[in-house]
């Protein structure tokens, strides 16, 4: 027999508990199980006027915030729209049926004063990472390192040659991005390479032609614990290479001293393996750096190359296949040079004559009178990453450092951030702290509680 809905009947009184609807495997539970926020309204209240109207409860902005960077919701006016309709977000905000939702423009207000001057969501990332290390995820043993390029809210028509000179105008008048970009100019003294491209709309942002055409962007870099890939630190940077060793510079030293944790090694891909970098891990720091050496220093065309070149360290000098010294200084000087380059390297060079009779010198060096060699100050440095890429830990780092990477690609393809929509290095900063933060909650949820595989699956 052919059913008929019965409903339409008006009812006098309802009796209905939000608990009751909202399934004991939703995703939502665990991330509400991990998250405290009991000491929220303590670290904001010199923010807060004692007086006037009552303002929007700053914990509900931060629970539907964390639901948008959870769920992939990445408009506000959408994430309020779905607050207001979905029972499992009402429940997880703390909002009845009957209570009404924050409108959008309170996210921006707040964001961009109250959430910004107190720097709210590094506390709320610090907050949550905390409580992953109480639950023995964060080991401490191992951190990799990994930066991935974000698209910047800036289109490349908006944009002018790095090398022309940018009327700002009344720098009170311009718009915040504008603002923050003066203002770091101002700082940087003296400035940095000019950038081929400016944008207009958000000149901190980095163009970069690094997956195929041309864009503006920033990067986010993680440093990650091993153990269970737990974001222990994140930090936005412009997208250059000196950029991200510096970031992952500013990480570890962050951990280290807020949380006096140190990694016996540290993995990362070839990106970090240059002389200076090698050398803050190695002598700076003591950590192991399980990262692939950046040298350029081996030769593909038939000729010899450096590491065919004996290194005579008490000396301070190469000696040749054939037998022959290479030194960076074969005359006295008065005055004693270090023969240091710009590049923190050092030449050493055969001479002439020893070059002109050597029978290997069309295999050494054809096109040049005599064979140079350049050395690094912290050559020793990239011996040990060299030593340590021959051992079998290398190995197993090497596929350790693969969990960085799939964060970054849930971050993309399921957390939908990849492209951002705030401008500006501190818009860049608040939203790779809150996606950090919702990656964090995400896997403590589905680690630590029994979730079913329907209710892992982003709503679309």
């Amino acid at each position: 027999m052919m059913g008929c809905n019965s409903g339409g009947n008006n009812k006098l009184f309802y009796s209905f508990n939000l608990e009751d609807h909202v399934p004991q495997n939703h995703l939502l539970r665990g991330i509400d199980h991990y998250l405290d926020l009991s000491e929220l309204r303590q670290y904001l209240a010199e923010f807060y006027s004692h007086t006037g109207r009552p303002s929007i409860d700053p914990e509900l902005m931060i629970r539907m915030l964390i639901i948008g960077y959870s769920f992939g919701i990445r408009s506000e006016r959408r994430l309020c729209e779905e607050v207001h309709l979905n029972l499992a977000y009402r429940w997880f905000c703390r909002l009845g049926l009957e209570d009404a939702v924050p409108d959008h423009s309170t996210f921006s207000k707040n964001r961009h004063g109250r959430f910004r001057d107190s720097d709210t969501f590094r506390y709320l990332f610090e907050t949550v990472l905390q409580r992953c290390m109480k639950e023995g995820m964060v080991r401490g043993e191992g951190f990799a390192t990994d930066a991935s390029i974000i698209k910047a809210d800036a289109q490349r028509q908006h944009a002018v040659p790095g090398e022309e000179v940018v009327d700002w105008g009344n720098p009170k008048e311009a718009t915040r991005p504008v603002r923050e970009y003066l203002a770091a100019l101002e700082v940087a003294n003296p400035c940095g390479p000019i950038p081929k491209s400016i944008s207009l709309t958000d000149p901190s942002s980095s163009w970069t032609a690094a997956n195929g055409p041309a864009y503006f962007a920033y990067c986010t870099n993680y440093l990650i614990d091993l153990e269970a890939g737990i974001i222990v630190d994140v930090e936005a940077s412009s997208v250059n290479k000196t950029a991200e060793s510096n970031a992952t510079k500013i990480m570890v030293d962050r951990v280290e001293e807020k949380y006096d944790i140190k990694p016996t090694r540290l993995v990362g891909d070839t990106n970090y393996g240059t002389a200076t970098m090698l050398n803050w891990m190695v002598n700076d720091k003591g950590i192991e750096p399980h990262v692939p050496v950046w040298d350029k220093s081996e030769r593909n065309d038939g000729t010899l190359s450096r590491s065919d070149f004996q290194w005579n360290e008490v000396a301070k000098e190469y000696i040749c296949p054939e037998g022959n010294l290479l030194k960076s200084n074969w005359r006295p000087f008065v005055k004693p040079r270090s023969h240091i380059t710009k590049a923190d390297t050092v030449i050493y060079h055969a001479r002439k004559k020893d070059c002109f009779n050597c029978p290997m010198k069309l295999q050494c060096c054809p096109n040049t009178p005599v064979r140079k060699v350049v050395r690094s100050l912290y050559e020793p440095a990239r011996d040990v990453a060299r030593a340590i890429f021959k051992t079998e830990a290398y190995k197993q780092s090497f596929r350790e450092r693969k969990k960085v990477e799939m964060l970054f690609a849930h971050l993309k393809r399921i957390l939908k951030l990849d492209k951002l929509r705030l401008r500006g290095l501190s818009g860049a900063h608040d939203e790779f702290l809150l996606a950090a933060t919702a990656q964090n909650l995400r896997r403590m949820a589905m680690w630590l509680t029994p979730i079913a595989p329907k209710m892992n699956q982003i709503p679309s």
